[in-house]
Order: C-alpha cells, then sequence, then structure tokens
C-alpha cells in the first residue's frame, strides 16, 4: 500500500520538527475550521514566521485553488500598518499555505478574556487601528466577512503613548476567494456568528457596510464584555441578527454617554445603508459620543497617509527635547512602561 504523504495525514503535533515549503515548523498557534497556523521558521531568509495551512480538501477544488493565488496576491499587495504582511503563498504537497509575518503578543479575544471590559481610551486606541485597516481593505477591493476578536493581534506599542499595536489578520485567504455572499459554493457559512451581518445571514451580496456590522459588534464587546446578541442556539441568534435590536450599551456600561446608543444602532443596522459608510467614520462618531458628544473632540489618527501627500512638505524643524524645571538643562525622564494592563498578554 502506498504511503500516506500528506501534511494532513496525522495529528497536527506530528508536523512539528517537519519542512515545509522552505519553513520548518515549530509549534502550533492558531486554528479555525478551514486552516492551522503554525510558528515557523523561513529557512531562507531566517526569520520567523506564521504559517497556516489549509485544509486540503480546498486545495482539491480547481476553482478555489485559482481565486485563492488570485485573492492572496490581492492581500499581500496592500501595504498597511495594521494589516498583518503576507510574505507568501503557494502550494505544496497537495496542501495550500500562506506565510505571514509573525506578530509576538496576543489577540484581542485573549486581552479581553484576561482583562474584561476595555477602558474607553484603550477601545477607540485598538478600535481606530483596525477601523484603517479594514478600510484600506475595501479600498483595494476586499471584505473581510469575519471581523473578530481572534483575527485581531495586539503587540506592545511603541511608547506609553501608543501602549498598543493592533493588527487585522485572515487576510491571507480573503473571503471574496470563496463567494460574494456569505456562504461558500458547497453551503458552508462564512463568518463568526457573533458578529455576522444580517446580510450575510440572508446570502445577499456583501460589501463593505457587511465589516462596519462586524466591527461595530466586536467594538461594542470590547466595551460591554458581551457581543450585541446573546442567545442559547445559533438559530436563535441568526434570528436576532436579522429582526432584533441590539441592548443598548449604556445598560452594560451607564458610565458612558448615551450618545453610544445611536453610535452602535447606527452601525448594527439591518438595512446597510442605515450604517456608516466607513469604519472610520463609525469610529469618529463613537468617539465624539464619548466625549460627550463634542465634535471638538480629538480625531481618530491618522496612520494611512499617502506618502505622495506628503511630497513638497518641509521637513519639521529640530527642536531640543524638553528640559526639567531646575533650570540645569537636564533632559526630563523618558516616558513610562506601557501601562500594567497590557503585560500579561504580551508573548516574547
Amino acid at each position: 500500500m502506498a504511503r500516506e504523504t500528506s501534511l494532513f495525514s496525522g495529528r497536527p503535533s506530528e508536523l512539528i520538527g517537519r519542512q515545509v515549503a522552505g519553513y520548518r515548523i515549530e509549534r502550533e498557534i492558531g486554528r479555525g475550521g478551514m486552516a492551522v497556523v503554525y510558528r515557523a521558521r523561513d529557512l531562507r531568509l531566517e526569520r520567523t514566521v506564521a504559517l497556516k495551512l489549509l485544509a486540503p480538501e480546498l486545495a482539491r477544488n480547481d476553482t478555489f485553488r485559482r481565486r485563492f493565488t488570485h485573492e492572496s496576491r490581492a492581500a499581500a499587495a496592500i501595504d498597511h500598518p495594521h494589516i498583518v504582511p503576507v510574505f507568501e503563498a503557494g502550494e505544496t504537497d497537495g496542501v495550500l499555505y500562506i506565510a505571514m509575518r509573525y506578530v509576538a503578543g496576543s489577540d484581542l479575544r485573549h486581552l479581553l478574556d484576561q482583562q474584561g471590559p476595555l477602558p474607553p481610551p484603550t477601545a477607540l486606541r485598538i478600535a481606530a487601528q483596525v477601523a484603517s485597516a479594514l478600510d484600506a481593505a475595501h479600498e483595494n477591493g476586499l471584505v473581510h466577512r469575519d471581523v473578530k476578536p481572534g483575527n485581531i493581534l495586539v503587540a506592545r506599542g511603541t511608547d506609553s503613548d501608543h501602549p498598543e499595536h493592533a493588527y487585522l489578520t485572515d487576510f491571507g485567504l480573503t473571503k471574496k476567494s470563496l463567494s460574494l455572499t456569505g456562504f461558500t459554493t458547497v453551503g458552508q457559512f462564512v463568518g463568526t456568528l457573533d458578529y455576522v451581518a444580517p446580510e450575510q445571514i440572508s446570502g445577499k451580496p456583501v460589501d463593505a457596510r457587511c465589516d462596519v456590522y462586524g466591527f461595530a459588534g466586536v467594538v461594542y464587546e470590547c466595551l460591554a464584555m458581551r457581543p450585541p446578541f446573546q442567545r442559547d442556539d445559533d438559530m436563535a441568534l441568526l434570528w436576532a441578527h436579522q429582526y432584533d435590536e441590539p441592548p443598548p450599551l449604556t445598560e452594560a456600561r451607564p458610565d458612558l454617554d448615551p450618545a453610544v446608543d445611536a453610535v452602535f444602532a447606527s452601525a448594527l443596522a439591518k438595512s446597510p445603508d442605515d450604517r456608516q459608510d466607513s469604519c472610520l467614520a463609525f469610529v469618529a462618531e463613537l468617539r465624539a459620543a464619548v466625549a460627550g458628544g463634542s465634535r471638538a473632540a480629538h480625531p481618530p489618527t491618522q496612520v494611512d497617509v499617502d506618502v505622495a501627500q506628503l511630497r513638497g512638505t518641509p521637513a519639521p524643524q529640530h527642536h531640543p527635547g524638553p528640559r526639567d524645571a531646575t533650570g540645569a538643562g537636564r533632559p526630563l525622564a523618558p516616558p513610562p512602561e506601557p501601562p500594567a494592563w497590557a503585560h500579561p498578554v504580551y508573548r516574547r
């Protein structure tokens, strides 16, 4: 009998130490219904990567394999600081694979489980970064359709003013590769039920506003520590997304201004036409509402400025750093470390 050589022929743990398409697998770091993700070593460039291996039945579908290659290239072409870069995508031993940047941090699901509901400033910082990533994908014709805490990675930021850096992941396999609606050609649902938009459930065509809905559900959970809808079974949950109104966020967070309820009511509207036009527009409205409805609130940080817009701008002049008040001219102490809540969730 011929020996089975498929990478998926044994338990995933049996792949540890094996070489796959120039990558040596080190350990499993995540799994889903269609793929397993490993930390691996790129033997050609001597760097650590996240290697996603897709279920072999996907590779056996010629149409999927061609669209996978096309859409993976499209996703890799998005150069954005809050989207996990795709280094390579291909096929080996009958298995499709994607190599991405390895993010040494945690996902938002783990952060919420460890820390509970986030303070509004923290939730808004993370939300603004993820929103800019989603909008960038939409500008490139891609719809994520599975925005959830597990697909948002949170790494250590640069300083005390930016204590975290968020990445949106799962763009190596874009959902356009599967279909334009919420279902694959074999009837498999694409999306996570807690955050799925009504149009995905009904099988209608989806666009960027589908991600506005799912993203708003994630931000709602960051603040309330529960998604907008909770039901005893999946069918009841799908019904709620299509027909029930989400409970006001202020029921769970009475410390927030009631204006936030109207912002979430728009983002979680049943009809896409009633939602904000973009994820950043949703965050901007939420930021103003958290500030008490004042439009003078600090606007979202623009992290995806086109370099071309900076051409011809004079270089900033150098100014000495701040000095202490003693007159001795000594520089002030460096800013403090990131807040204590962030420390336990980062893997080195």
